[in-house]
């Protein structure tokens, strides 16, 4: 068997975090790394990892339902709109993460948000532009490990940063990407990481 792949339930050959548990497998299997242009998607996913700063990705996919109730599903205009009044009840809801910093900056991002629409015609299409080529292959287990964020990650965290934007370090800007397909970092082995590559191949980067 190779390094990083386990056979799961189902039989099938998966990244080895991805068989962990029920959500997890099916987060894996439907969404990790399938390449996406949805704006309020891509725009919900960085929010979220901000949430996850310090935490497990598994603690905010279980509050996921929630998150969105929460945060009118994540629709930047709306957000943007959020009052002191809103910020008070995010705080009091304890199906999300309580952190009044994170809450904040997830408003402030939503009121930016729209600068970039405007500059670039979509989020998706100013996110993809740090998109670095895709691998001509799946990388292993060890190269995985190893990685903790990518020049591209670096220089759109900075970008970010620059234009107001917060909870959004390079670190966060990564694992973003590994999410939402501007990479595909499944191991070599896993089946979906092969569903991947080909989804990648016939995926029209928006411009």
């Amino acid at each position: 068997m190779t390094a990083g792949i386990e056979i799961g339930p189902d039989g099938r050959p998966r990244c080895w975090w991805g068989n962990t548990d029920p959500l997890y497998i099916m987060y894996h299997d439907t969404e990790w790394g399938r390449p996406s242009a949805d704006d309020r998607r891509l725009f919900e996913k960085l929010s979220l990892e901000g949430f996850m700063s310090g935490l497990s990705w598994l603690t905010i996919l279980r509050k996921r339902e929630t998150f969105r109730a929460a945060f009118a599903n994540f629709d930047p205009p709306v957000i943007a709109r959020f009052t002191q009044d809103d910020e008070e009840r995010l705080m009091g809801d304890a199906g999300i993460v309580r952190n009044r910093a994170k809450i904040a900056a997830t408003i402030n991002n939503a009121q930016r948000y729209s600068e970039l629409v405007t500059e670039f015609g979509s989020f998706a299409a100013y996110a993809w532009k740090f998109a670095p080529p895709a691998r001509a292959k799946l990388i292993d287990q060890n190269e995985l490990m190893q990685i903790k964020f990518s020049p591209e990650a670096t220089a759109m965290s900075k970008d970010l940063r620059r234009r107001g934007w917060a909870f959004v370090g390079p670190t966060t800007v990564y694992s973003f990407m590994q999410s939402m397909g501007l990479v595909n970092d499944h191991v070599g082995g896993c089946y979906v990481g092969d569903e991947v590559q080909r989804d990648l191949k016939k995926f029209k980067r928006p411009a």
